[in-house]
């Protein structure tokens, strides 16, 4: 038998351990054992980086193998006027010494090759005001200078046609010159140069924003089509460089964009320099305007909007103000940027020295003002979604009138609400004078 007080104390201990029970269940199952809820993304300014893979380059705290690489770019560089002139004298002294003294202790030398390049004449040319071309010997002219690689993703590719770009495109694979943002397809238009430096693999993406309106169909690259790598709808530049990251220490993008003499940036390439960051680019150069704009870090990233001439025809101010961009990377740490101001003569860039130089700093500084960029890095704004998500470009149906009174046509965007992965940059046809 057992006694009353031993039944009590055995149905207290029953009692006590249901209410036990009942607590775990809801700890667990109602409450999350007690753990507060995650939050992914950079909110209340932290970095976004804790919801990436720790050793990716997909993070934005990657550095690589820890070691920097130097990279110089300059501006728009073609072969008319008397850069031509000294093209057709010597070749391997055309970009005179001027060229390789800016960029020197650069690993890789990039610049915007504003002109198409042919056998020596223009096959087809187009229905546009300016054609520029050159004759093969002007790869000779880059080599010797000492660039690395150029872009010809610009509004002078196609002067002479698809047989001026496949003529262009046989010269720089005969000469082992790298020549990017073209090609027989956007693939091959998107494909990124791929280079490792000190260890550090470095991809770089061309693309254009400027294209003359009544040539865009024509001289866009497409899967069946040659042309140029066209950001005019960024689709297929952000998923070039979201591919290009996830294998890539450092991103850089060479953008031909904004408005001709015009040193702020459009309404264009603000937003699409942040939808960039967004999906993994570390640095952003920008040419086309022909007069110096702002630069500086953007998040932690690093954006010129604009590098002016370099070695052109254009003799006034401002179209002469020129010089070479110098930034150190580790990895996507942009570690430093220097801009080693330049005045054009005679084609050829000329380094500043004394109070030119200091002048000509306090100048590309004061640019920055009317930018989004800042003059130090800060927090990261790559984003997880940004690096990994396919970017859609939200439709902008148009409808046409006519004002009677006028006879002015009027053109009004609606933009349908379309879920992107960030905020998308405006595609409008950017203005473009030298066509």
């Amino acid at each position: 038998m057992v006694s009353r007080r031993v039944r009590r104390r055995r149905r207290q201990f029953a009692l006590v351990g249901g209410l036990l029970f009942l607590l775990l269940i809801y700890a667990v199952f109602i409450s999350g054992g007690g753990k507060k809820p995650s939050h992914s993304g950079s909110t209340h300014g932290k970095t976004a980086s804790n919801t990436f893979p720790k050793h990716s380059p997909l993070n934005p705290n990657w550095k690589g193998d820890g070691k920097t690489v130097t990279l110089a770019f300059g501006g728009d560089v073609h072969f008319a006027g008397a850069v031509g002139v000294r093209l057709t004298q010597d070749p391997a002294t055309a970009l005179g010494n001027t060229v390789s003294q800016l960029f020197s202790g650069a690993q890789l030398r990039m610049v915007n090759l504003e002109t198409a390049l042919t056998n020596g004449s223009c096959p087809t040319p187009a229905s546009k005001p300016y054609i520029f071309d050159a004759p093969s010997t002007a790869v000779t002219a880059l080599q010797s200078a000492s660039i690395t690689v150029a872009t010809q993703a610009n509004d002078h590719a196609l002067d002479c046609g698809p047989t001026g770009l496949a003529q262009a495109e046989a010269i720089a694979k005969s000469d082992h010159f790298p020549l990017i943002g073209v090609g027989n397809t956007a693939a091959q238009a998107f494909a990124p140069y791929r280079v490792t430096i000190n260890g550090q693999r470095i991809a770089v993406i061309a693309a254009t924003q400027v294209i003359a309106a009544n040539l865009v169909s024509t001289w866009t690259a497409t899967t069946s089509q040659p042309g140029v790598a066209s950001a005019l709808n960024p689709q297929d530049l952000i998923r070039a460089v979201q591919q290009a990251r996830r294998t890539s220490d450092t991103v850089i993008v060479y953008l031909h964009w904004g408005t001709e003499t015009v040193a702020c940036p459009n309404p264009q390439q603000e937003p699409l320099a942040e939808q960039l960051v967004k999906a993994g680019a570390d640095i952003i150069i920008g040419s086309n305007a022909h007069v110096l704009l702002g630069g500086g870090y953007l998040g932690q990233a690093y954006v010129d909007y604009g590098l002016g001439n370099f070695a052109f025809y254009d003799n006034t101010a401002p179209e002469t103000d020129s010089g070479a961009l110098v930034l150190t990377a580790e990895g996507r740490h942009i570690t430093s940027a220097a801009f080693r101001p330049a005045t054009v003569v005679d084609g050829l860039p000329e380094p500043l020295t004394g109070t030119p130089e200091a002048t000509a700093q306090q100048s590309w500084v004061a640019a920055r003002s009317c930018t989004n960029l800042l003059a130090a890095p800060t927090t990261s704004t790559a984003t997880e979604a940004g690096e990994t998500i396919p970017f859609v470009t939200p439709t902008a149906p148009t409808t046409t009138t006519t004002a009677a009174s006028t006879g002015v046509t009027t053109t009004t965007t609606k933009t349908s609400k379309v879920t992107t992965t960030t905020a998308h940059p405006t595609t409008t046809q950017p203005t473009d004078n030298a066509g």
